[in-house]
C-alpha cells in the first residue's frame, strides 16, 4: 500500500480521498528533525507553507514520487531538484484565487477609507471623524500588475467599482486584455496613471524587486500600492519611504521579502495595513486545496496524468493556458477512434490559435490516452499511451500554428487508416465557461458537444432523413437530445450528427443505415470524465 506522509494540517474532505487506498502518515513538517527520517519510506508527501522540501529533504526520501502543495505558491518546494529526481510536483492553482482576490480588495478598501486606524483610535475612546477622511475608487484608475487568474478576478472587481482598469502583463495578449475590458501598458505608464497599484505576480528572478524606490518615485501622488501577491516584488524600504514622504498615500501589504516576521519598515505607518499573509486564508480556500492535491496524489500514484502538475512527468511544464484543453483533447483522440472503427496507420495532432505559443506536447499526450482507451484491454494512462502507439505502429506527430482564422484555438485530430482512408476531427473551447464543442468532422462542419453518446451517419442528401431517422430510434426508445446536419452542397454527402440519451446497439444502427441509404454509420460513446 503506497505511503502517504501529511506533513500539515489537511482538510478532512482531502484525508477522506486518500483513505482506504492508502497508508497515511503524520508529521511536523516545520520540525525538520522529524520531517527528514519520516521521508525514509513514503510515496507522497502533502504540504502547506511551512514545509521546506528542498534538495536534502529529497535525498532523504528515495521512494518518493509526488510532492503536492496544498496551494499555490511553491516557494517552499525546489522544483527543479525535484524534476532531477523524476519527483512530480503538483499544486492547487485554483484554491485559493478567490480569497486571495477579495483579500487584496479587502486591503485596498481598508486603506482607501482608513478603516484599522479609524477603528483603533474610537475603540481607544477617540471621535475623530475629521481625521480619517478617505477617498473613492469609482471614476479612478486602476493598475493591475500581472493578468493572471488572480489579477482577472481583481480587475473584475475593481471594474465593477466604476474604475478603469490599466494592466500590465508581458505574457498577455492585447486580444486578451480587450476581452476583459483592460487595456494594455507597459509598466511606466502603468506606475504614471494609476490611483491605484495592485500586484499579483509570481516571485521569479525576474520580478522580485520590480517595485523598487526608482519605480515609486514615477507614480502619481497619493498613489495607494497592494500587494497580496509574493514578498519581494515591492521593496519594503522603498515604499516605506514614499509612504513618508507622501509620495505614495497608503498601503495595503500581506506578503513580506522574509516570513514569518514581526518587524518591517511598513509597520506602524499609520496608513499602511498589514496582514500576516492571509490571501489564502479561509475556510473555503484552505478545503479545496485540501481536496484538489488529494486528488492530484490519488491521480499521480495511480500512473495518471495530473493536470495541475507543474513538472509534467518530472520533465515540462503545463501552461496555465493549455491546461483547460487537456480534457477535449482527450475526447478529440477518442471520438477519432469511434470514427475510424479501427487502429490508425499515423495520427497528427494540429494546436492552432494563442497557445500555440506554449508547449502543446501534452494535447498530444491526451489525445493519445483517448484514441487507445477503447481500444485495447488494459489500463491506457498519460504515462502509458505513448507506448502503447510505439507497440502498435501508429506514429504520431504534432503540428502547432499561432495562425487559426476561425477560432481563438482549434485543436484537430486527423490519422489515415491502414487502408489509406481519412479521419479528421476539431474541437474548440468556447466563451468564458470554456464549454467543449466539436467543430468539424471529416471536412463537414458541425457545432456539437462531445457528449456521452453520438451518432453520425453519412448520405446522400435528400428530403426525409431527418424524419426517418428519428422515427427509428423512437421505436428502439432512444432519445435524440440534438440533432444536426452539414453538407458540403446540396444534394450532395450530408452528416448527420446525434447527442443520444442512450448508446446505439449496433444492430439499430445497422438497422438505420440501411434503411437511409447511409453507407457510413458510426456510434460513439465518450466516457473521459
Amino acid at each position: 500500500m503506497p505511503v502517504v506522509l501529511v506533513a500539515e494540517e489537511l482538510s478532512p474532505a482531502g484525508l477522506e480521498v486518500l483513505s482506504g487506498d492508502f497508508e497515511i502518515r503524520h508529521v511536523d513538517g516545520a520540525d525538520r528533525s522529524a520531517l527528514l527520517p519520516a521521508l525514509a519510506d513514503v510515496d507522497a508527501v502533502l504540504i502547506r507553507s511551512a514545509t521546506k522540501i528542498d534538495a536534502e529533504a529529497l535525498a532523504a526520501a528515495p521512494k518518493l514520487k509526488v510532492v503536492a502543495r496544498a496551494g499555490i505558491g511553491l516557494d517552499n518546494v525546489d522544483v527543479p531538484a525535484a524534476t532531477s529526481r523524476g519527483v512530480m510536483v503538483v499544486n492547487a492553482p485554483q484554491s485559493n484565487i478567490v480569497s486571495a482576490a477579495e483579500h487584496a480588495i479587502a486591503l485596498l478598501l481598508s486603506v482607501a477609507r482608513r478603516v484599522p486606524a479609524a477603528h483603533g483610535a474610537l475603540v481607544n475612546g477617540e471621535w475623530k471623524r475629521s481625521k480619517y477622511v478617505g477617498v473613492e475608487l469609482t471614476e479612478k484608475t486602476a493598475g493591475v500588475v500581472g493578468l493572471g487568474r488572480i489579477g482577472v478576478l481583481v480587475a473584475q472587481r475593481l471594474a465593477a467599482f466604476g474604475m478603469t482598469i490599466l494592466a500590465y502583463d508581458p505574457y498577455v495578449s492585447v486580444a486578451r486584455a480587450s476581452q476583459l475590458g483592460v487595456r494594455l501598458v507597459d509598466l511606466d505608464e502603468l506606475l504614471a496613471n494609476s490611483d491605484v497599484i495592485t500586484i499579483h505576480l509570481p516571485k521569479t528572478p525576474e520580478t522580485l524587486g520590480l517595485i523598487g524606490a526608482e519605480q515609486l518615485a514615477r507614480v502619481k501622488p497619493g498613489t495607494i500600492i497592494v500587494n497580496a501577491a509574493r514578498g519581494g516584488l515591492v521593496d519594503e524600504t522603498a515604499l516605506a519611504d514614499a509612504v513618508r514622504s507622501g509620495r505614495v498615500g497608503g498601503a495595503g501589504i500581506d506578503v513580506y521579502a522574509k516570513e514569518p516576521t514581526t518587524s518591517s519598515p511598513l509597520f506602524g505607518l499609520e496608513n499602511v495595513v498589514v496582514t500576516p499573509h492571509l490571501g489564502a486564508s479561509t475556510q473555503e480556500a484552505q478545503d479545496k486545496a485540501g481536496l484538489a492535491v488529494a486528488k492530484s496524489v490519488r491521480l499521480a500514484l495511480s500512473g495518471e496524468f495530473v493536470p495541475d502538475a507543474v513538472n509534467v512527468q518530472a520533465g515540462g511544464i503545463v501552461a496555465e493556458d493549455v491546461r483547460p484543453g487537456l480534457p477535449l483533447a482527450e475526447k478529440l483522440g477518442q471520438l477519432f477512434s469511434g470514427l475510424a472503427a479501427g487502429v490508425a496507420a499515423a495520427i497528427t495532432v494540429e494546436v492552432r490559435g494563442e497557445i500555440a505559443v506554449h508547449d502543446v506536447s501534452v494535447l498530444q499526450l491526451a489525445v493519445l490516452k483517448g484514441v487507445f482507451t477503447d481500444i485495447v484491454a488494459e489500463q491506457v494512462t498519460y504515462v502509458n499511451a505513448p507506448l502503447i502507439a510505439k507497440e502498435r505502429g501508429v506514429e504520431i506527430t504534432l503540428e502547432t500554428s499561432e495562425d487559426s482564422p476561425d477560432y481563438r484555438n482549434l485543436v484537430t485530430v486527423r490519422g489515415a487508416l491502414p487502408d489509406g482512408t481519412a479521419v479528421s476531427v476539431s474541437g474548440t473551447l468556447v466563451g468564458s465557461r470554456q464549454v467543449e464543442k466539436i467543430t468539424a468532422i471529416d471536412g463537414f462542419e458541425v457545432d456539437i458537444r462531445p457528449e456521452d453518446h453520438l451518432a453520425f451517419f453519412r448520405y446522400e442528401d435528400r428530403p426525409g432523413i431527418v424524419g426517418a431517422v428519428g422515427a427509428l430510434l423512437g421505436e428502439a426508445h432512444i432519445n435524440i437530445a440534438n440533432a444536426q446536419v452539414s453538407r458540403l452542397s446540396a444534394g450532395g454527402d450530408a452528416l448527420m450528427s446525434l447527442s443520444l440519451d442512450d448508446a446505439v446497439a449496433p444492430d439499430i444502427l445497422t438497422e438505420i443505415a440501411k434503411i437511409i441509404g447511409a453507407p457510413y454509420a458510426r456510434a460513439v460513446s465518450i466516457s473521459v470524465g
